[in-house]
C-alpha cells in the first residue's frame, strides 16, 4: 500500500513539473500525433479530409469546415473538442481516450500559441478550383467548316467543326409536317391542328426558310409559350401544391405562383430579372414570385411536433430544401452535399453552405398576402371592391359593433375609442386561439398588440390548464394555440388583459383559434372549428374605468332585429367572398420572419453549434455580398440575387441555357444539367456552351437574358431541322448523336400526349392561368388523397393545370413518368412499361376521348373512309397509307372507329417526337 502510494505521489509531481515546463513540440506533441493519430489522418490515408501531418493542416481543418487548432483559443479549437470526447459520436482517438496528461500538453500548446518549429511561416491558403465550370465565361471564336450543309447560324458552325474532327456529317432537313410538329411540341408542347399543317407545308413549298421561320416566331408569340417552358421550370424546383410529409397537406393557392412563371416565359422577362424577382420578389412588387423559395416538400408544424430539438431539426431541413432548390435550379451545383461537411469534390465549404442559407434566414414556408404592384389586375380588382365594403361598413356602423367572418377569423369592428388597456372576458371554458390582434384607425394593419410593440399580456392563471400563452400575439398561425380549460364544475371564466404604454386609437379585434387551416390547407375534412365561444370585450379608457364596448352575444341578436344592418352585413360577406378569389389573398409563396443568427451546424446537426456565420455566396464565386450582419432578411435576398445574376457569374449563364439546349434537343450540352461540379458530366461542346453563355448575357442583337432569343438560335439552326432517322456509319462513331448528327427522337412527356388527346377530341380548354383543376378527395387529416374524377369535363384543361400533389399517383399519366415532386427532376427519366400502353388503350380518359374524337371525325366527314382519314389527321397530323386506310376501315365495320382512335393514341408514332 505504501509503495502505491509512493507511486502516485511521484507521478503527480513529475505531471506537474512537466505541466509547469514550456511547451517542447518536437518532445511534448508529435509523439502524441505520431501514436494515436496519423495512421487515420496522415498523408496517406486523410480520413474526413483532415490531416495532422503539418500546422497549415491543423490550420485548415478537414471536411467538417472547422479549424482543428485556433492559437490562442482551446475553445475554437476542434481538435481539443474531440480528444477531449466532448461529443460521443466524434470522440477521436475512436480506441480509448488519450489519458489527461496528453489533453492538457495539447492545450497548453494551444494556448501558447500552437508552436510548429520550421513551420510558423506558412500560411492557410485556399488553391482556386481548375474546373471548368467556376472559371469565367468568355466568347469563343466562332469556327469555320467547310461542310456543303446548311450552317443557319452560329449553333451549326461549332456543331459541324467538330462532326467534321469525327467524320461524319449531318442529315438532311426533315420535311415540313415532321418540322411543324417537332417545332409546336418543342416550344408550346401541343401538335399543330390538321389546319395548321395544311397551311404550313403549302406555305414551306412556295418559300421554305421564310414559312419555318414565321412559324417559329409564331409559337413564340403563343400563350402556350409559357404554360409549356413553365411545366420544364417547375419540375427543376419541385413545385407542388402539397406539403409532401406524412399529412401531405394542400398548399392553398400555391398556383400563384406557377402563373407567375407562366407569365415570365410569355413576357420574355429577361433571366437575370426572373432570378431577382424569384428570390426577393416581394421588394420588387412582385410578390407572388417567392413561391420559388418554398417550392420543395416541408414537413408542417403540426407534423413536428412541440418537442424543441424536433422543431430545430425541422427548420434545418427546411433550409436545405431552400439551398437545393435554388443550388439545383440556379446555380447547377449540389449544394446540399456540404450540409454536414465540405463538399467532397467541389469548391463548395461548409461554410459556405450555412452562409448561404444565412441569405435566406428569413424564409418559412406559409402563406402571406403577395405584395403587388398597383397595377397588377389583383390590386387593382381590390382597389374596386375595398369602397364598396367601406360603405357598407358606414352602414352597420351606426347600430353598433358587428362581426365578419373571413380566412379563418373573426373580425369584430366596434366604434374608434381611446384606450390605454384591452380586456377580453370568455364566456366558455375551454378556448383555443392561436392568434389575437388588434389594430385602430391611425396605423392601419399594425397589429397593437404584437409582440414586438410595447404591450403587455396577462391572463387568468387561476385555472386547472394553460399551455402556449406566448403564441397569442407572435404573428404566427396554426396549431400552436393558446389553450386554456377551466376545472370540472368550476365558475372561473378564461379572461386576457393587454396593457398599452400609452393610449392607442382601436376599432378592430381579429380572433381565430387555427387561422392556418383556411389560409394554407383547405381540402380537409374537420377543419378546426373556432373554439372560443361568447366573449365580452372591454377598454380602459383615459379615465382608468372599464368601459364594455362589445358582447358577442348580443351582437348575433342585433342582426336578427335590424333588417337594414343584416342586408349590410350580408353584402359585406359576398363582397368579401369575392375579393378572396379576384383580389389579393394568401397564398402559398413563403411567409417572412425576422432572421437571426446562423451558426455552422456541425455534421447537420442544430445541437451542435459551430461558428457563427453571415450572408454570402460562395467564397470560390467571389460570394461577399456587400452588406452587414444586421442587414434585413430582404436585404440579404436581394443582395444574393444580385449576386448570382450578376453577368460575370460564371454558373447562371451556362446552366440556363444548357437547361433551354436539354428541352430542344433531348439533351444538354452537359448531360447533367443541375451538376456542374466534377460529379457531373462534362459538355460534348464545351465552346459552343461557352459561346451561347455569352450570347444569353450580352447578345449581338435583342435584349440581353432573353430566353426567347436563346431558344430561337436553337430551334432556326439546320441542327434542330434535319432528320431524325438513324444512318449506320453515323451510329458506329456516336451511337447516342450527342453530336447532333441527326435530330434525336424523344418520347414526349405525360403533359404532351394528354393535352394532345384533347385537342384531337376538340375538349381541350385552353385558357391560360388560375386555379388548378381538381381530381382527388377531401381528405382527413393524416389520410391519403384518393383519386376521384379524372376524367370528367371539370378536367379537360391542360395537364399543367392538375393540382399537383406528391406522392400521388393520378391513376392515368403518372405512369409516363411524370414527376411526384418529391426529387428534382432537372431531367426526367423515360422508362417503357407494360402499365403505359395498357392506359393508353384502356383507361376511362383514353376510352371516353377516343369515342369523342370518333364522334368529331365523322361530323366532319361525308363517308366511313373519310372519317378513318380525319382520325389520322387529328392524332398523327397526317392520312393514312393505302394499306392502313384499308386495314382500319375493316375494323371499323368489325368494330368501331373509337378503337381506331385507341390504337393511334397507343401507337410510338403518336408518343414520340420524330
Amino acid at each position: 500500500m505504501k509503495l502505491n502510494l509512493i507511486f502516485v505521489i511521484v507521478a503527480l509531481a513529475m505531471q506537474s513539473i512537466l505541466l509547469a515546463e514550456e511547451i517542447d513540440f518536437e518532445r511534448d506533441i508529435m509523439p502524441i500525433f505520431e501514436e494515436s493519430c496519423i495512421d487515420c489522418h496522415g498523408p496517406d490515408d486523410a480520413e474526413s479530409g483532415f490531416r495532422v501531418d503539418s500546422r497549415v493542416a491543423l490550420l485548415r481543418g478537414g471536411d467538417y469546415g472547422e479549424p482543428a487548432i485556433v492559437p490562442g483559443d482551446v475553445a475554437k479549437s476542434m481538435l481539443i473538442h474531440v480528444v477531449s470526447y466532448e461529443d460521443e459520436d466524434l470522440a477521436m482517438p475512436p480506441d480509448e481516450k488519450l489519458d489527461d496528461t496528453k489533453i492538457e500538453l495539447l492545450k497548453r500548446w494551444v494556448v501558447e500559441g500552437a508552436i510548429w518549429p520550421g513551420q510558423m511561416d506558412a500560411e492557410v491558403t485556399r488553391e482556386k478550383s481548375n474546373h471548368w465550370s467556376f472559371q469565367p465565361v468568355t466568347r469563343p471564336k466562332v469556327p469555320e467548316v467547310e461542310s456543303t450543309f446548311p450552317r443557319r447560324n452560329e449553333v451549326d458552325a461549332f456543331l459541324q467543326a467538330k462532326l467534321e474532327f469525327r467524320s461524319i456529317s449531318p442529315s438532311a432537313e426533315a420535311d415540313p409536317r415532321t418540322l411543324i410538329r417537332r417545332a409546336s411540341i418543342v416550344l408550346t408542347g401541343l401538335p399543330p391542328t390538321p389546319a395548321e399543317v395544311s397551311a404550313f407545308q403549302q406555305a414551306y413549298s412556295d418559300d421554305a426558310d421564310r414559312a419555318y421561320e414565321g412559324l417559329v416566331e409564331r409559337l413564340l408569340g403563343s400563350p402556350h409559350f409559357g404554360e409549356r417552358w413553365a411545366q420544364h421550370w417547375l419540375d427543376v424546383i419541385r413545385w407542388a401544391e402539397t406539403n409532401g410529409s406524412e399529412s401531405n397537406m394542400y398548399r392553398k393557392n400555391a398556383w400563384i405562383y406557377r402563373d407567375y412563371v407562366i407569365r415570365a416565359f410569355n413576357e420574355d422577362k429577361p433571366y437575370d430579372q426572373f432570378i431577382r424577382e424569384q428570390i426577393a420578389g416581394d421588394t420588387m412588387g412582385i410578390g407572388d414570385a417567392t413561391g420559388f423559395l418554398v417550392a420543395g416538400p416541408h414537413v408542417p408544424a403540426a407534423t413536428v411536433g412541440r418537442e424543441p430539438s424536433a422543431q430545430r431539426q425541422a427548420r434545418a431541413d427546411r433550409m436545405d430544401e431552400v439551398m437545393q432548390t435554388v443550388g439545383a435550379s440556379m446555380m447547377g451545383v449540389t449544394i446540399g452535399c456540404a450540409r454536414c461537411h465540405n463538399h467532397k469534390f467541389d469548391p463548395i465549404s461548409i461554410n459556405d453552405y450555412y452562409a448561404m442559407t444565412a441569405a435566406f434566414e428569413d424564409v418559412e414556408f406559409g402563406s402571406r398576402f403577395p405584395e403587388y404592384r398597383e397595377d397588377h389586375p389583383r390590386r387593382k380588382r381590390a382597389d374596386e371592391i375595398w369602397p364598396k365594403i367601406a360603405r357598407q361598413r358606414d352602414i352597420i356602423r351606426k347600430t353598433g359593433p358587428w362581426i365578419e367572418s373571413s380566412l379563418g377569423y373573426d373580425e369584430l369592428h366596434f366604434y374608434p375609442t381611446e384606450a390605454t388597456a384591452i380586456r377580453i372576458e370568455f364566456l366558455w371554458p375551454n378556448i383555443g386561439i392561436d392568434e389575437i390582434e388588434f389594430f385602430g384607425t391611425k396605423q392601419g394593419d399594425q397589429n397593437l398588440v404584437h409582440k414586438n410593440q410595447s404591450v403587455t399580456v396577462t391572463q387568468n392563471e387561476n385555472l386547472k390548464e394553460i399551455k402556449e400563452f406566448h403564441v397569442l400575439n407572435d404573428g404566427l398561425y396554426g396549431t400552436m394555440a393558446w389553450r386554456v380549460k377551466s376545472g370540472k364544475g368550476s365558475k372561473e371564466r378564461p379572461w386576457l388583459e393587454f396593457e398599452f404604454g400609452s393610449a392607442k386609437s382601436v376599432d378592430r379585434m381579429r380572433i381565430s383559434t387555427n387561422r392556418e387551416d383556411s389560409m394554407e390547407t383547405d381540402y380537409l375534412k374537420g377543419l378546426n372549428p373556432k373554439n372560443f365561444g361568447e366573449y365580452i370585450l372591454k377598454l380602459k379608457t383615459g379615465d382608468g374605468e372599464w368601459k364594455q364596448v362589445a358582447h358577442s352575444k348580443f351582437v348575433a341578436i342585433q342582426n336578427k332585429s335590424k333588417p337594414e344592418r343584416a342586408e349590410a352585413l350580408a353584402e359585406i360577406q359576398r363582397l368579401l367572398g369575392i375579393l378572396a378569389e379576384e383580389g389579393p389573398k394568401p397564398s402559398f409563396v413563403a411567409r417572412f420572419v425576422e432572421p437571426g443568427k446562423t451558426h455552422v451546424l456541425r455534421r447537420g446537426s442544430p445541437e451542435n453549434l459551430g461558428d457563427e456565420v453571415y450572408p454570402s455566396g460562395l467564397t470560390e464565386l467571389n460570394g461577399d455580398l456587400g452588406i452587414d450582419a444586421e442587414a434585413n432578411g430582404q436585404q440579404r435576398r436581394a443582395a444574393f440575387a444580385e449576386w448570382l445574376a450578376s453577368k460575370e457569374h460564371p454558373l447562371t449563364s451556362r446552366v440556363m441555357v444548357n437547361r433551354i439546349w436539354h428541352h430542344v434537343f433531348g439533351q444538354g450540352i452537359v448531360p447533367t444539367t443541375s451538376d456542374f461540379g466534377k460529379a457531373g458530366a462534362p459538355p460534348s461542346h464545351p465552346e459552343l456552351l461557352d459561346w451561347l453563355a455569352n450570347e444569353f448575357v450580352e447578345p449581338t442583337d435583342g435584349q440581353p437574358w432573353s430566353t426567347k432569343h436563346m431558344i430561337r438560335k436553337m430551334v432556326l439552326s439546320h441542327a434542330f431541322r434535319q432528320q431524325s432517322l438513324p444512318r449506320a456509319d453515323c451510329l458506329a462513331v456516336d451511337a447516342g448523336a450527342t453530336l447532333l448528327w441527326r435530330y434525336p427522337p424523344k418520347r414526349v412527356e405525360a403533359e404532351v400526349i394528354r393535352d394532345s388527346i384533347l385537342q384531337a377530341s376538340a375538349k381541350l380548354d385552353d385558357s391560360i392561368g388560375g386555379r388548378s383543376y381538381r381530381i382527388h378527395n377531401v381528405k382527413e387529416r393524416y389520410a391519403q388523397w384518393e383519386v376521384v374524377d379524372n376524367f370528367s369535363n371539370k378536367t379537360w384543361r391542360r395537364l399543367l393545370y392538375q393540382e399537383r400533389m406528391r406522392r400521388v399517383d393520378d391513376r392515368n399519366f403518372t405512369a409516363f413518368d411524370f414527376p411526384d415532386c418529391g426529387q428534382i427532376k432537372a431531367r426526367r427519366p423515360v422508362s417503357t412499361t407494360p402499365l403505359q400502353a395498357l392506359n393508353l388503350m384502356n383507361s376511362d380518359f383514353v376510352v371516353q376521348q377516343s369515342n369523342l374524337i370518333a364522334d368529331r371525325a365523322v361530323s366532319e366527314s361525308d363517308s366511313e373512309s373519310a372519317a378513318v382519314k380525319r382520325c389520322f389527321e387529328l392524332i398523327l397530323n397526317r392520312e393514312p397509307t393505302d394499306d392502313e386506310l384499308t386495314f382500319c376501315s375493316s375494323i371499323v365495320k368489325e368494330e368501331s372507329l373509337a378503337i381506331v382512335c385507341r390504337a393511334l393514341i397507343n401507337s410510338n408514332e403518336f408518343a414520340f417526337l420524330p
